[in-house]
């Protein structure tokens, strides 16, 4: 497993429902050159089938261009191809079963939603944990605000991304409460410049 340092990354997750018809493998390959260093594969609406080719092709990019690559959800799948490392939702398997499942070859990341959530999933053994969603996005329909990441920052050890609806416009007030790494979607997915748009991202975070 990669030895991955947490802080002070942009971290953007595939959609390619809103990526304006380019690929996935282009956006990625943008998103790199503009400075994200963590690419999720997220595409909901897909069979495992097609999720695990566009896996390949995406973790080969990642590769090629020491990016990490997490699959989300398929911990089989990201085994199988060699990915970095699988995400994991509240209502997906839990840390200690995907961990008994991979062992330490991958990177475990969780989502959650609430103080305790993030409590809870640091005594898990899990490598990160994402709190959100911060502002409001077109996937949920609730939010935590910006006010939640303090309390997390408080009483969670492991690296804490703040995702959820953060743009060039308000990550400053993110990264304010002393959050370190930001995950994306449309903030760079949807750009009309996926490298501008992740290079002014990635300017902003290692500013803080």
């Amino acid at each position: 497993m990669k030895n991955l340092n947490f802080e002070n990354k942009l971290y953007v997750i595939t959609e390619s429902d809103i990526s304006k018809g380019r690929s996935n493998e282009f956006i990625v390959m943008k998103a790199i050159k503009g400075g994200a260093e963590i690419i999720q594969l997220r595409e909901k609406q897909w069979d495992k089938h097609k999720v695990k080719k566009e896996a390949i092709k995406l973790n080969k990019i990642c590769r090629e261009n020491n990016a990490i690559f997490i699959v989300n959800d398929y911990i089989d799948i990201a085994l199988e191809i060699g990915a970095d490392g699988v995400h994991l939702g509240q209502s997906d398997m839990t840390a200690a079963e995907a961990r008994k499942i991979c062992g330490d070859s991958l990177i475990i990341g969780v989502s959650t939603h609430s103080v305790e959530q993030a409590i809870d999933a640091d005594q898990e053994d899990v490598d990160y944990i994402t709190i959100g969603p911060i502002y409001e996005t077109r996937a949920k329909d609730f939010t935590v605000g910006v006010e939640i990441i303090k309390p997390v920052l408080d009483n969670v050890y492991k690296p804490i991304i703040a995702i959820g609806g953060i743009n060039k416009d308000n990550i400053g007030e993110v990264l304010k409460q002393g959050i370190r790494s930001v995950a994306v979607i449309s903030a760079v997915v949807s750009a009309d410049d996926v490298m501008k748009a992740a290079s002014e991202l990635v300017k902003k975070i290692k500013k803080a």
